[in-house]
């Protein structure tokens, strides 16, 4: 019997499905059936399954498409590879969705950003670097999907964010030689200038911006799979997950510095709720002087240091973006998608 896969999860996992889906429509089923029950967006990026996606309520889904099929939920999360640190999410998706016996060379992923998606992170990354004069520009992407504001208090009681103060610290010592695009859309409470944009900006727009810049710093979200995806040079940090199987330590463009390094344990996430685990992990990513050194060092080893005039920016300002009613009498360009279909 023919099957239908229904994808779940963050943005991490529904791209990490994705080459393991495609060699599955290469290989077994070219009409594979795909049931994105979030994200369905990102889906649309990968030019072999856009024709094979459907969200959870497209009208007639279930007699058109499912009753004559096997439904399988992949959860990579149940994966004893997985939990055992022995494969990461791309791995564990092409083992579940394959039926490898043996677990696979990692598989890459396949985005294609569309046009409209490249050119917003081009006007968007020109008027930065007119803005701040330089020529360099890294997006650094502090915190995860687990993260929660509270009036002016910012905690992630995962461990996978950076600190309030490290990104202070981080970002300030960066947009000395560089252009820093924020990649968040939580305000950071801060009483001083650290010189960075925060963009509006959609999950597609977010891959051109992305793939339009030169560095990515980041923790365990999105960002870092945009990059590695991408050909992205990157320094990831990461605390209570394991770069095994987060991120891509086999990736000669990635700086993985490991926060949690011996003192972590893990936390199995969709297998029980354990908040023994959690209370362990939740400082792993608090950060010492040396590390954020090395993180910092690790971007300007990368990209050098540029000599420049210091100039009065607003802090956290967002440049001009034309609009229909700007004197330059340019469209606007608006987000394609809405950030998501289902929960």
């Amino acid at each position: 019997m023919k099957k239908a896969f229904f994808i779940n999860g963050g943005i991490g996992r529904v791209l990490c499905s994705i080459p393991a889906l495609e060699w599955y429509k290469e290989n077994v089923d070219s009409d594979v059936v795909i049931v994105s029950e979030s994200w369905t967006e990102l889906f649309l990026t990968s030019p072999s399954l856009r024709n094979n996606v459907w969200p959870m309520d497209h009208k007639g889904l279930f007699e058109e498409k499912l009753k004559d099929r096997e439904i399988i939920s992949p959860e990579p999360y149940r994966l004893n590879a997985y939990f055992n640190q022995k494969c990461n999410l791309i791995q564990a998706f092409d083992i579940l969705i394959n039926n490898h016996q043996e677990i696979p060379k990692p598989k890459k992923i396949n985005i294609e950003v569309s046009s409209i998606d490249q050119l917003y992170a081009y006007n968007l990354i020109s008027q930065i670097k007119k803005q701040f004069d330089k020529e360099k520009v890294v997006v650094f992407q502090p915190f995860g999907s687990t993260v929660q504001k509270d009036n002016d208090i910012i905690i992630d009681s995962s461990g996978r964010s950076f600190n309030v103060s490290d990104i202070i610290t981080i970002t300030k010592e960066l947009s000395k030689h560089y252009c820093v695009i924020m990649m968040t859309d939580i305000d950071i409470p801060i009483t001083e200038s650290i010189n960075a944009v925060i963009p509006k900006a959609n999950i597609l727009q977010w891959m051109g911006i992305i793939g339009g810049s030169d560095y990515f710093l980041g923790c365990d979200s999105m960002g870092q799979h945009y990059a590695h995806a991408l050909n992205k040079p990157a320094t990831i940090v990461t605390g209570a997950t394991f770069p095994e199987n987060i991120t891509y330590p086999y990736n000669d463009n990635f700086t993985i510095i490991d926060n949690g390094k011996d003192k972590r344990v893990y936390s199995p996430i969709r297998i029980t709720h354990d908040f023994i685990s959690e209370r362990i992990n939740e400082s792993v990513m608090v950060l010492e002087n040396k590390t954020v050194n090395s993180i910092i060092s690790s971007v300007t080893d990368k990209l050098g240091k540029t000599k420049h005039k210091e100039k009065n920016k607003d802090d956290l300002a967002v440049p001009h973006i034309h609009g229909p009613n700007c004197k330059h009498n340019v469209q606007q360009i608006d987000p394609p998608f809405s950030k998501k279909f289902n929960s």
